[in-house]
C-alpha cells in the first residue's frame, strides 16, 4: 500500500530529485540574498538628506526633480545616520553570519542539511519581518538594528554549509559545476529581485518598511515548501525512483554514508584549502563592495533618485547569472570532454573572475558622470565575475566530498569577514561622498582581487585530498574514470566511449582517455 503510494508521488515529479533539491536550493539562496540585501536599498531612504561641505570637482550634476532622497514624504520615519554609522549597520549582518557556519556545518553532515539550511532561512525570515517595528519602536537606535541584523546574520550563516553537505550527497562529480552553479548563483538573482523591487516598491509605497514585509513573507513560504519536499540524502527520500537511487549510490560511493570523526588537524594544514580561502576572500571582498555599497555609489555620486537605483543596480547582477550559468556547463563540459582537468578548470575560470572584475570596477570609477558608461562598466565586472561559481566555489566538494559542509563553513566563514570589513571601510573612506574617495575604495578592491587570485593559481587543487577517506584509490584515478572513460546516459546507466552499455563497476575501468590540461 505505502509503497504503491510512493510510486504514485514519485510519478508526479517529472525532473530528478537531485534537480528538485538544485532548484530548491537556488530558491534558498535567493531568500537568503533577498533577506540579506533588502536593507542595503532600504538604508538609503532611511536617513535624513545630508549634503557634503567639500568641494568635489568631480562631482556630478543633481537633475532637477533627480535627487535620490526625495521619496519618503513621511519624515518621523527618517534617520540622523552619519555614513560611518551606515557601515557598521551594513557590517554588522556579517557580525552574526561568521558564527553560525562552522556550527552549522557539523551539524548538517552529523543530521543531514534539510533542518540546518530550513530553519536557518526561516529564523532569518521572522527578524527580516520584525525589522520595521523594531526600528520605529524604538525611534531609529541604530545599536538596537545592528543587535537585529547580528540575528539575522546568525540564521543565515548556516545557509552555505548546509548546502554544501547537501550538494555532497546529491550531485554526481560530472553534474557538480552546473547543479554547483545553478543553486550558488542565486546570489545574484537575489540580489537583482530585492534591489530591482526594493526600488519600485519604496517608491509606489512611500514606506521603506514594506520591502521587509515582502521578502520575510517570501522566507516563511520558502521554509514550508522546502520542509514538504526536500530531504538529507537520496536514501531517505520518500519520493526518489529506484533509478535514480541507484544511480547516485554509485555515483557517490566516495562519501561515506555515516558521520565521521572531522579531521581537524589534516584539514587545518591543507594548502589547498588555505588557498580556496584566499580565492573566497578576494572573491567576497569584491562581491560584498558591490553588493553592500554599489546602491549608495548610485545615489551618492551617480545621483539615481530611489526608483532608478533598484533597476539600474539590477543590471549588473542579471548579467552575472547568465554568465555564472553558462560558465558552468562550459566548464563541465570542458573537463568531461577532457580539455582541462579538474584543477586547471577551477584555477582558469576563478582567474577569469579576478581579473575581470577588478579592472572594469576601475573603469567605471573612471567613466566621470555618464551614467549609461558607468553602469556598463559595473555590468561587464559583475558579468567576468560570474565564473567564480565554477571555479572557486565548488572546489571544497572537489576537496573532501566527505566533510563538505565543514570545509564550506571554514571558507565561506572567513571570506565572510570581509563582509564586516567593506561597508564599514567604504563607509569611513567616503564620508564626503566624493568620486575621489569612492576611487581609494575599487583600488583597495583591485588590490586584493589580485593578490588572492595569485595565492589560489600557486596553491589551489581540484584534486579528493587524501585525509577525505584515508583507504580511497588515487585521486587522479577517480578524475580520470569518472570524466574518461564512463559517461552516464541519464538512466543510471553508463556508457563506455564506444557507446556499449556497462553496468560494472566504473572505478574497476582501466583509465583509456586523458585530459589536455
Amino acid at each position: 500500500m505505502l509503497t504503491g503510494w510512493r510510486l504514485s508521488i514519485s510519478k508526479l515529479f517529472l525532473i530528478p530529485q537531485r534537480y528538485i533539491l538544485g532548484i530548491m536550493g537556488f530558491l534558498a539562496i535567493v531568500n537568503a540574498y533577498s533577506l540579506r540585501v533588502s536593507l542595503n536599498i532600504a538604508i538609503t531612504e532611511m536617513v535624513i538628506p545630508g549634503s557634503s561641505h567639500v568641494y568635489d570637482p568631480d562631482a556630478c550634476p543633481t537633475a532637477s526633480g533627480n535627487f535620490s532622497h526625495n521619496t519618503i514624504t513621511d519624515t518621523s520615519i527618517l534617520y540622523d545616520w552619519d555614513e560611518t554609522t551606515k557601515g557598521l549597520i551594513l557590517s554588522s549582518f556579517f557580525w552574526g553570519y561568521i558564527v553560525t557556519h562552522i556550527p552549522g556545518g557539523i551539524l548538517a553532515e552529523k543530521f543531514g542539511g534539510k533542518y540546518s539550511l530550513g530553519l536557518g532561512i526561516l529564523s532569518t525570515a521572522i527578524f527580516t519581518l520584525l525589522t520595521p517595528w523594531i526600528i520605529t519602536s524604538t525611534n531609529g537606535n541604530w545599536k538596537v538594528l545592528v543587535a537585529v541584523r547580528v540575528l539575522v546574520g546568525l540564521g543565515e550563516g548556516t545557509t552555505y554549509p548546509a548546502l554544501n553537505a547537501l550538494l555532497a550527497k546529491w550531485v554526481p562529480l560530472s553534474e557538480r559545476a552546473k547543479i554547483g552553479t545553478l543553486v550558488y548563483a542565486g546570489s545574484q538573482v537575489g540580489t537583482i529581485v530585492s534591489n530591482s523591487i526594493s526600488g519600485v516598491l519604496i517608491n509606489a509605497t512611500k514606506n521603506w518598511a514594506s520591502v521587509f514585509y515582502l521578502f520575510g513573507g517570501a522566507g516563511v513560504l520558502w521554509f514550508i515548501i522546502w520542509q514538504l519536499i526536500c530531504y538529507s540524502e537520496p536514501e531517505s527520500h520518500p519520493f526518489i525512483s529506484d533509478k535514480e537511487k541507484a544511480y547516485l549510490k554509485k555515483e557517490l560511493e566516495n562519501v561515506s554514508q555515516q558521520p565521521k570523526d572531522i579531521p581537524w588537524r589534516s584539514i587545518l594544514k591543507s594548502g589547498p584549502l588555505w588557498a580556496l580561502i584566499a580565492a573566497q576572500v578576494g572573491h567576497d571582498w569584491g562581491f560584498f563592495t558591490m553588493v553592500t555599497d554599489l546602491p549608495t555609489y548610485m545615489s551618492d555620486v551617480l545621483k539615481f533618485n530611489i526608483k532608478e537605483n533598484g533597476i539600474w543596480t539590477s543590471i549588473p547582477y542579471a548579467v552575472m547569472w547568465l554568465v555564472s550559468m553558462g560558465s558552468g556547463w562550459l566548464c563541465d563540459w570542458l573537463v568531461c570532454a577532457g580539455y582541462m582537468r579538474v584543477t586547471f578548470a577551477r584555477k582558469f575560470f576563478t582567474t577569469v573572475a579576478s581579473v575581470g572584475p577588478a579592472v572594469f570596477i576601475m573603469a567605471a570609477s573612471y567613466s566621470g558622470c555618464d551614467k549609461y558608461v558607468t553602469v556598463s562598466m559595473f555590468t561587464i565586472a559583475m558579468g567576468l565575475m560570474g565564473p567564480f561559481y565554477c571555479g572557486m566555489k565548488v572546489n571544497a566538494l572537489d576537496l573532501a566530498p566527505n566533510y563538505a559542509g565543514t570545509l564550506m563553513a571554514i571558507v565561506n566563514g572567513i571570506g565572510a569577514i570581509t563582509g564586516i570589513i567593506t561597508p564599514y571601510l567604504a563607509g569611513a573612506l567616503t564620508e564626503d561622498h566624493t568620486l575621489y574617495q569612492w576611487r581609494t575604495v575599487f583600488w583597495i578592491t583591485l588590490a586584493v582581487f589580485f593578490v588572492t587570485n595569485i595565492i589560489y593559481c600557486l596553491f589551489g587543487s581540484g584534486e579528493e585530498q587524501k585525509w577525505n577517506d584515508p583507504h580511497r584509490i588515487n585521486s587522479a584515478d577517480v578524475e580520470s574514470r569518472r570524466y574518461g572513460s564512463v559517461v552516464d546516459n541519464g538512466n543510471g546507466q553508463v556508457k563506455d566511449e564506444k557507446g556499449d552499455i556497462d553496468n560494472s563497476n566504473i572505478h574497476d575501468e582501466p583509465v583509456t582517455k586523458h585530459s589536455k590540461l
